[in-house]
């Protein structure tokens, strides 16, 4: 466990520090930002209420309930069960960040933002014909970046953002389950 946590530590340091340019600096903060992503969510909505009118509330509903579900689960169960620490409020390793966001005082086991993202991802892709090969590694990409982003912005450790990720996946993939079981027997949800 202590070679684990060392790894994740010197990786940390790496995307955190190694990876530092004005660049990232801008965009990591932006990535992370639930209101960046607006449009996209405008865009899919209207994708749906265009090619699925009909659908539209039953999907709405499966992703709040989706997100709620994920949420939950990182932020209120593991979180305060773990107490980790965010990097940004870790003693020995604080003293490095730079503060391109505020650190919160939460703690940092698992990423919310990977679980809900990679949650999200999954669930599209398995739905409404975001099947196909590019859509699958467009939002894998959409969430491994936001997710990177915790992580090069001082507040979650690699670590973290990867067990995340692996739980919204899972959920993401319970999700898709329980989309296409209700579609077969609600006829009100498109398959």
């Amino acid at each position: 466990m202590e070679s684990l946590l060392h790894l994740d530590l010197e990786l940390f340091r790496t995307i955190h520090l190694g990876w530092a340019c004005e660049v990232l600096d801008i965009v990591a903060p932006l990535l992370r930002n639930k209101l960046f992503w607006v449009p996209m969510y405008v865009f899919i909505l209207s994708y749906i209420w265009y090619n699925h009118r009909p659908y539209l509330l039953g999907f709405v509903l499966s992703v709040a309930l989706l997100i709620t579900v994920s949420d939950t689960i990182s932020s209120k169960i593991i979180k305060p069960t773990v107490e980790r620490l965010r990097p940004c409020n870790t003693p020995g390793i604080m003293e490095e960040i730079r503060p391109l966001v505020h650190c919160g005082s939460g703690f940092s086991f698992t990423s919310s933002h990977a679980t809900n993202h990679f949650a999200l991802a999954i669930f599209m892709i398995g739905t409404f014909g975001f099947r196909q090969k590019r859509w699958k590694w467009l939002w894998l990409a959409w969430a491994a970046s936001i997710s990177l982003s915790q992580v090069y912005v001082g507040v979650h450790f690699p670590f973290d953002i990867l067990c995340g990720g692996l739980l919204g996946a899972g959920l993401g993939w319970l999700g898709v389950i329980s989309y296409r079981y209700f579609t077969v027997h609600i006829r009100h949800l498109p398959l």
